[in-house]
């Protein structure tokens, strides 16, 4: 322990139980408060007031002795500060927070046992709902359900991490934390280049983000803002800027969604409201018209529009909620039609996908990330974000359906280990794979014929990577037709991260992601199955960490 721990202690200790307080007082002089946790004890509030006002509001399982993992509250805006902290809960607790400029346990930062080396983890705490992913001046912004002080949901803030690629993220302090009107639950952000909002200024146009605020059994939708490229954010005074709560007789109106229609010069939103979602506009981001609703989907609404099979002057539209469902239809600016019924593209531990905006017309991508229900046992840190997709809509023979396939920026993890061109055998192709059955870390892309077989597919130490039953149409328990209703071939791009694995299926048709569960009495590695079946091509790379 070192000496500024030991002082930081000493003093906790001294002010706690010599006055045996429940509120204590500090001098800020590191960035860090570091706070053990313990999941044997219930939630209490801890409460850090500076010059007499609450600035940290939150529940923490405060550990009275030993500490399951650590957690941290970033102070550096205090430095030089005397701070307040109240807690509920047992004070004994209070005794073993200390003040450093390192997180605790930081050394093993990024090498924990089950901490996935090339998707997007928090360095402490639970994640979920991707929040408003944007693209500005040569950054991805990542934004992010998150609970900084425990591995378990609550506490929503917006956590941020950012990358010049979509691979490798770097995280920043947290960008919004819960106020008098709640808990920050999931939104978007935009950047105002108009300066509709007059949040702006001369030289930085306003990044603007719509949130939910969650509170006292009700929820209502928010704005922030930020000039300096997402690093500080002011909320709006005005807030909330909707509230739908007598509309709707419901506290289930959230998770906005805003983009610019070019068309109309207006701002639009997108509101999951009860059954569905709402079309709300805007001329400056503050003040909004409700327009209509389409019922069928639950949470976290998306609204875009996509060339059909690349071609500029041939677009739909495409409306999903969390569950990944989709509709294909049109948009006026006002009111979205649908087309088609809903189908799926994905499925597995994807929940809440958002797509980036503001991408350059340049490289006129949709971009998706999606959330990782996926947990990371024993770790300090919980859950995790899938790989960033392209999303593109393309004609089949069940007409136009929504693709999804890794990004290009994933080939930057690729260590070339072995391409070959086959056909090969189950046998030789496990052969080819069995250097491999150890490691943690790959990509492999590969080409399964059937012939005398109607099932066929790929385990790793028991799990099953691909069950493709040819008879059924199921891949891996879900139903899917082939493009090609006569194929005896599917193709799979496989991502194998330390606790998950990512499927996608003939080339983005379908795609899925599940938890890495290999049977620990399974020895036999990688195994190929199914009667005289052909590998006909087998690709595999071991990744790098993104860390």
């Amino acid at each position: 322990m070192n000496c500024n721990r030991i002082y930081s202690v000493f003093l906790f200790f001294f002010i706690c139980f010599t006055f045996n307080a429940k509120e204590v007082s500090v001098k800020v002089s590191k960035r860090y408060l570091n706070l053990p946790i313990s999941q044997r004890v219930d939630r209490a509030t801890m409460d850090i007031k500076v010059d007499g006002k609450s600035e940290r509001s939150f529940a923490i399982r405060l550990a009275p002795d030993t500490a399951d993992y650590w957690v941290f509250c970033d102070l550096s805006q205090w430095i030089g500060k005397t701070i307040q902290i109240n807690y509920e809960g047992d004070n004994a607790g209070m005794g073993k927070i200390y003040q450093s400029d390192e997180i605790a346990d930081g050394k093993n930062l990024y090498k924990e046992a089950n901490r996935p080396q090339f998707h997007f983890t928090t360095r402490r705490g639970w994640i979920n709902d991707p929040n408003g992913l944007i693209y500005y001046e040569g950054e991805y912004h990542l934004f992010y359900q998150h609970n900084p002080y425990e591995r378990e949901w609550g506490n929503m803030h917006w956590g941020h991490a950012v990358s010049k690629d979509l691979i490798f993220w770097k995280e920043l302090p947290i960008a919004l934390y819960p106020d008098s009107l709640g808990t920050m639950f999931s939104g978007s952000t935009v950047i105002d280049y108009g300066n509709t909002s007059g949040f702006g200024t001369k030289n930085e146009p306003a990044m603007v983000a719509a949130y939910t605020a969650d509170g006292n059994r009700r929820q209502t939708q928010c704005i922030a803002y930020s000039t300096d490229h997402g690093r500080s954010w002011s909320k709006y005074p005005g807030n909330p800027v909707i509230d739908s709560k007598e509309k709707w007789n419901s506290t289930d109106t959230r998770d906005p969604k805003v983009f610019w229609y070019d068309k109309g010069k207006h701002w639009v939103l997108v509101l999951n409201e009860r059954d569905g979602h709402s079309i709300y506009t805007s001329a400056n981001l503050k003040d909004w018209t409700y327009e209509s609703h389409t019922t069928g989907f639950w949470e976290c609404p998306e609204l875009f529009e996509l060339p059909v099979d690349g071609d500029t002057t041939k677009t739909k539209w495409v409306m999903y909620g969390a569950s990944g469902t989709y509709m294909i239809g049109s948009f006026d600016g006002k009111k979205f039609t649908p087309e088609t019924g809903k189908f799926y593209y994905t499925s597995g531990s994807i929940y809440a996908a958002q797509t980036f905006t503001n991408i350059p017309a340049s490289d006129g991508r949709r971009i998706q990330i999606g959330w990782g229900r996926i947990g990371q046992k024993g770790m300090p840190f919980n859950n995790m974000m899938l790989l960033p997709t392209e999303l593109s809509l393309r004609t089949t023979t069940n007409g136009i359906r929504l693709y999804s396939t890794p990004v290009k920026e994933c080939d930057l993890l690729n260590e070339t280990a072995i391409r070959q061109e086959g056909p090969f055998s189950a046998e030789q192709a496990g052969e080819l794979m069995k250097p491999y059955e150890h490691s943690d870390y790959l990509r492999i892309r590969t080409t399964i014929k059937l012939s005398h077989a109607t099932s066929a597919g790929l385990n790793l130490s028991g799990q099953s990577l691909i069950n493709y039953d040819l008879n059924f149409n199921l891949v891996n328990g879900v139903f899917y037709s082939p493009d090609d209703i006569t194929s005896t071939e599917i193709t799979a791009d496989i991502f194998i991260d330390k606790t998950s694995v990512e499927v996608f299926i003939d080339g983005g048709a379908y795609s899925y992601s599940m938890e890495r569960k290999p049977d620990p009495g399974n020895k036999e590695g990688f195994h190929f199955w199914g009667n005289n079946i052909q590998v006909k091509s087998l690709d595999v790379y071991q990744l790098k960490s993104i860390w």
